[in-house]
């Protein structure tokens, strides 16, 4: 195994005859992976300098003087030991790369990955009063019935029409448009007493793609208002009406929303401007509630769904067996799996359904 060491020095200081020489950096080991280690200050001996100065140093004095630099760093330049390669239990951030992620969890034999049903257990929800915005199709809904399937007293809205929500064993809360301030009030009047998990499922995303030369400011804005500002509204009513006293907040965004993701994602490419902008809108208005009601020990937590095989995504279906995506009855129960861990511990924290693993701002 060839293991590189790497330093970027960002700092020299020197004092006279070279005698000293200081520097801050930070050293990394790479193997298949990379494992950092913490920017140092430290100090290289004088003995590695020659009195002739800089100017004067050859490939020799070079190489010592790297060698010293390693040493100070506490990094081995004569056998340097290779880097233990990650298991599950070690790494904290998902996979950017959505058809690498999902042949990890092959190659891994991730069973919570691959199926959900082999660590999901929905019987904590029972009895509890939980709220679903938008639940009359695709995600929602599965959400929905599951929650109903579980025993708990489940609230769903819609728009309009009730959709698949007729007919089950919920309360139907209709006429609520997340883009409508004025819809809040009815919201709060149906929903009528303290809730204990709400559950911001309501998104939307452009059917045409988005490029520099075919953007579409009317549609981006649509997807901002939806998407971002409407949890920032559905929360802010139900907790000035004391709705959420005792509650969590979970917030279904998107992997979209991650910045450094789309150096991987949308590598080369970019586009789908509204989309991203909205995903990542709705995560900043998550961070930033989580921390305003902390002192009320409200937690509200991030989570990307995973790949579902829904209506929104049915533009990507030539895909979906490629990047693992399933049926939104799965969706689903990762969904809840992850709801059932939303606490102060975890607030303001961004998750994927798919692994568990955070998601990288």
């Amino acid at each position: 195994m060839v293991v590189k060491v790497v330093v970027a020095v960002t700092a020299l200081a020197f004092n006279s005859g070279m005698r000293r020489f200081c520097f801050t950096g930070v050293g990394q080991h790479f193997t298949g992976r990379g494992t950092t280690l913490a920017g140092r200050r430290a100090v290289v001996p004088p003995d590695a300098f020659t009195a002739a100065g800089a100017g004067a140093a050859s490939s020799h004095h070079l190489a010592s003087l790297a060698a010293a630099m390693f040493t100070a760093l506490g990094v081995s330049t004569l056998a340097a030991k290779p880097v233990r390669a990650q298991t599950l239990k070690d790494r904290k951030y998902s996979l950017a790369d959505q058809v690498a992620r999902f042949q990890q969890a092959k190659d891994e034999k991730n069973e919570r990955y691959l199926d959900i049903e082999t660590v999901y257990d929905g019987s904590w929800v029972k009895g509890k009063r939980v709220l679903v915005i938008g639940g009359s199709r695709g995600l929602g809904l599965a959400i929905t019935k599951e929650l109903v399937a579980q025993g708990a007293e489940t609230m769903s809205t819609c728009r309009g029409a009730p959709g698949g929500l007729e007919g089950l064993e919920c309360k139907v809360i209709s006429g609520i448009d997340v883009q409508d301030n004025a819809t809040m009030e009815k919201l709060v009047k149906d929903v009528g007493a303290p809730i204990d998990l709400l559950i911001q499922n309501a998104g939307y995303f452009m059917e045409a793609k988005e490029t520099l030369d075919k953007l579409d400011d009317k549609e981006q804005l649509k997807q901002i208002d939806i998407c971002a500002l409407g949890p920032l509204r559905v929360t802010s009513a139900l907790y000035k009406a004391g709705l959420l006293k005792n509650g969590k907040v979970l917030i279904i965004t998107s992997q979209a929303g991650s910045v450094e993701w789309r150096f991987t994602q949308n590598q080369g490419e970019g586009g789908d401007y509204g989309h991203h902008m909205s995903r990542a809108a709705c995560n900043i208005a998550a961070a930033l509630m989580s921390e305003e009601l902390k002192e009320a020990k409200i937690p509200v937590t991030l989570v990307h769904p995973g790949f579902n095989r829904t209506e929104m995504t049915s533009k990507f279906s030539e895909i979906w067996d490629k990047e693992g995506a399933v049926e939104a009855s799965v969706g689903a129960k990762r969904v809840l799996h992850e709801a059932k861990r939303v606490s102060m511990e975890t607030t303001g924290k961004f998750f994927n359904a798919e692994d568990g693993l955070e998601i990288p701002w």
